[in-house]
């Protein structure tokens, strides 16, 4: 598989906006964005363009407006930058990674179900 265009934190955002709520329009996404940033349409544009141009998005015109989707899913890239942050972090060992972020992260008894869960399902596969 190829890998995916790297993308900054600042069009993370706006895959977020789009990951959620595609298509959508510049205006759209601005408005998304209006509480967590203090960007103007004019910076939403162009980060939109730059992702064009990346091929992490496509638009299609409606009318005098741009559509935008994305063009590559969210799954991919978060599998893509975990790996990365693993090799990079934790010398592509997943097991201090997933040791670290268990010990550090606030679980509800829930979510520690699901992980053993998980874990059991792993453990099961691998036999």
């Amino acid at each position: 598989m190829t890998q995916t265009p790297p993308i900054t934190a600042a069009e993370w955002e706006v895959m977020n906006v789009l990951w959620e709520h595609a298509p959508g329009t510049a205006s759209d996404v601005a408005e998304a964005l209006r509480e967590k940033t203090d960007w103007s349409p004019k910076t939403v544009k162009t980060l939109l363009s730059r992702l064009v141009r990346k091929g992490v998005l496509r638009y299609r015109t409606e009318g005098n407006r741009y559509l935008y989707t994305p063009a590559i899913p969210r799954h991919r890239y978060i599998r893509e930058e975990s790996a990365s942050f693993v090799e990079r972090v934790f010398g592509g060992d997943a097991t201090p990674a997933l040791v670290h972020f268990v010990k550090s992260a606030r679980l509800t008894k829930e979510e520690i179900d699901e992980l053993r869960r998980l874990l059991a399902e792993k453990k099961e596969r691998e036999r």
